[in-house]
């Protein structure tokens, strides 16, 4: 199947003379795709995968707009909380106005769960690491046929994707741990394993992720968890940098409202007392929010 991918600058330069590179736990390889800084060059897809961060959903809606009630499958496969979790009313952390969710309705959509970890080192190359676990299903829940084919075309290509039956707990429990360990790497400039083996590091997170877990507990998606556990699955994994990390150690706009401003936003429709959330969103806007540009794609 043809694939294509959008990029900007110097890292799409990069792809359009050497192909994309990746290294990866399926090994190190070179795939050639088209390219393009735009969607409007690239044609018609029967899938997108939406992988820019989610508060670049703004900018890149004139160029989605037009897959808007078309055949094309849309899958959402940022951090944070997508704009099909709660549509009425809109979340104004993740749709302010419901402009995204007028352009694609449930049946268009699957929702994605990505257990992988990645970073770009340099121009044109993807090194991937901590896994291939990919969880996709529809928003509504329950059996989908976009999901399952999406499912399958995967697989083809050696990752490991599940069709899932309930992607709204598997948003919301990946929700929990970002909302932990992405915020207070950045606040403590860790990794993930450092940062878990440092004890007063482990209880800001594991209070960050108690809030969050009680949120989607209110909002009646997810049961009680072991946040422990939870910790002690993400320490063992090889040491990575958080999203969010990365982010702010290369002067980019944070994923700050998509995963910590939608927790607390639903938390105040749910009467649901979330002071750290609130005091970690507070630093972090401090540090960093202000100053630095939305860095939005044109």
């Amino acid at each position: 199947m043809p694939v294509a991918v959008v990029a900007r600058g110097a890292h799409l330069a990069a792809i359009r003379r050497d192909g994309l590179r990746i290294e990866s736990e399926l090994g190190a390889f070179t795939a050639r795709v088209d390219a393009s800084e735009s969607l409007r060059s690239l044609g018609d897809f029967d899938v997108l995968l939406l992988t820019f961060k989610a508060h670049q959903w703004p900018a890149l809606l004139t160029q989605l707009a037009r897959f808007s009630g078309t055949r094309t499958t849309i899958v959402t496969l940022q951090n944070g909380l997508p704009f099909w979790y709660l549509r009425t009313p809109p979340l104004s952390s993740v749709d302010p106005g419901g402009k995204i969710g007028r352009l694609f309705d449930d049946e268009q959509v699957i929702g994605g769960v990505v257990h992988v970890s990645g970073d770009v080192p340099e121009h044109g190359l993807v090194r991937q690491s901590g896994g291939l676990r990919y969880l996709l299903g529809s928003p509504q829940n329950g059996e989908s046929a976009r999901a399952e084919a999406l499912v399958e075309l995967l697989q083809g290509a050696a990752l490991q994707a599940e069709a899932d039956p309930n992607i709204r707990a598997s948003v919301w429990l990946k929700l929990v741990n970002n909302a932990g360990l992405n915020t207070v790497s950045v606040l403590r400039r860790a990794t993930i394993k450092r940062l878990l083996s440092d004890d007063a590091a482990r209880r800001e997170v594991r209070d960050l992720m108690s809030e969050a877990l009680l949120t989607g507990r209110a909002l009646g998606v997810v049961d009680d968890v072991d946040i422990d556990a939870r910790l002690d699955y993400a320490a063992r994994l090889e040491d990575v940098k958080t999203s969010m990390l990365q982010d702010y150690e290369r002067g980019r706009a944070l994923e700050l409202d998509p995963i910590v401003g939608a927790v607390i936003e639903v938390a105040d429709r749910y009467g649901v007392a979330v002071p750290h959330l609130r005091a970690a969103y507070a630093q972090l806007t401090r540090i960093h929010g202000a100053s630095v540009s939305a860095d939005l794609p044109r």
